[in-house]
């Protein structure tokens, strides 16, 4: 099996995930509430991706101190966002940073990623120079793949459209978990209907009961 290696971006928490704020933002400690919330679902991600056999090394690309302690215990490797100019430069940064010649982008916010998976993404892409999965709306990105070749990301709103014009293929398969990135409230209620990660299910639990 080819090993891989998985680059994952970390925004700063400030400017993270801001679609989420009308589930924490009418809470007591919102601002704690929502960074709490960000962490979790990227550490569910990590978790998962650094569970995958066919990973090799996984490099978490930030400038987030919260973040970098969340994932470092768990075995990734922390890059600094050096470019500073977004998450594309941000993600090629990490790309050039990673180990081996197979490299994956994988999205931050999948807490119902499972690692096998993440290995049949994977497996499926290992003979394409570039390959993409498409988000659960058909419209995103949530894993862009690369061997032997550039990354080239182009993740962003219409971002599946933009890999396959850039010559990536379009994978799918039964990945539910990889599919189901979480922007709304919305898509936090679908991953824990397939069974998000032990974090991200712990904070949602705490949300709710608070209502």
């Amino acid at each position: 099996m080819r090993s891989w290696s998985v680059v994952v971006p970390a925004k700063r928490l400030a400017v993270a995930k801001t679609r989420l704020r009308p589930l924490t933002g009418d809470r007591e400690h919102a601002e704690a509430t929502h960074r709490e919330l960000v962490l979790a679902l990227l550490a569910d991600t990590v978790a998962a991706a650094v569970a995958c056999p066919a990973v090799g090394a996984v490099v978490v690309v930030t400038d987030e101190p919260a973040a970098a302690d969340v994932v470092r215990p768990l075995g990734a490797r922390i890059v600094g966002d050096e470019p500073d100019r977004g998450l594309n430069p941000a993600l090629e940064h990490g790309a050039r940073t990673a180990p081996g010649t197979a490299v994956a982008a994988l999205s931050s916010d999948l807490p119902a990623l499972r690692p096998e998976e993440l290995a049949a993404a994977l497996g499926a892409a290992a003979g394409t120079a570039r390959a993409f999965v498409a988000d659960a709306h058909g419209t995103g990105t949530t894993l862009l793949t690369a061997v032997d070749t550039e990354l080239l990301p182009r993740f962003g709103a219409g971002s599946a459209a933009a890999h396959l014009r850039g010559g990536a293929a379009a994978l799918s398969g039964p990945w539910p978990g990889l599919i189901r990135d979480v922007d709304t409230e919305d898509d936090l209620r679908a991953a824990l209907a397939l069974g998000a990660g032990p974090r991200t299910t712990a904070v949602a639990g705490r949300l709710w009961s608070a209502d």
